[in-house]
């Protein structure tokens, strides 16, 4: 399941890449905006500096931006960088999980691996852009 602080990376997100390129956003226009406490939204964005893929600057004319066009974001990207437990629907396919000893006699296993093909893959072909109101 994909966590609040997930869905609101990509709202803060989709805010940032709506907002005139280029120039730092202050946090709390986004927090108005989006209708989220901004003392949440800086936890969230601390991740999001942290991953490279919001650039912070603090004082006079500071706030956030992204580093890149929306269309080189992948909302896969987002997500993995936002959800602190791995996006695996299982166990068993986690990155660090043990070796399963009945992973060669699980009937279950090519179903759940090709699940997580299936979100992988829809979340990594899903661009930031698809996701703005105003294209263009």
């Amino acid at each position: 399941m994909i966590s609040t602080k997930g869905r609101y990376a990509i709202r803060i997100m989709i805010d940032l890449a709506e907002q005139e390129q280029g120039k730092f956003i202050p946090l709390k226009d986004v927090a108005e905006r989006q209708g989220i406490s901004k003392k949440y939204l800086e936890i969230i964005v601390k991740d999001l500096v942290k991953g490279g893929l919001v650039i912070g600057a603090s004082g006079k004319g500071g706030g956030y931006r992204l580093c890149r066009r929306p269309e080189e974001y992948s909302i896969g990207e987002i997500l993995d960088m936002t959800e602190n437990a791995s996006m695996t629907t299982v166990a068993c396919l986690a990155d660090h999980a043990a070796a399963c000893p009945r992973a060669a006699a699980c009937q279950t296993l090519p179903m759940w691996e090709e699940y997580e093909k299936l979100t992988h893959d829809f979340f990594y072909g899903k661009k930031l852009v698809d996701l703005l109101s105003k294209q263009g």
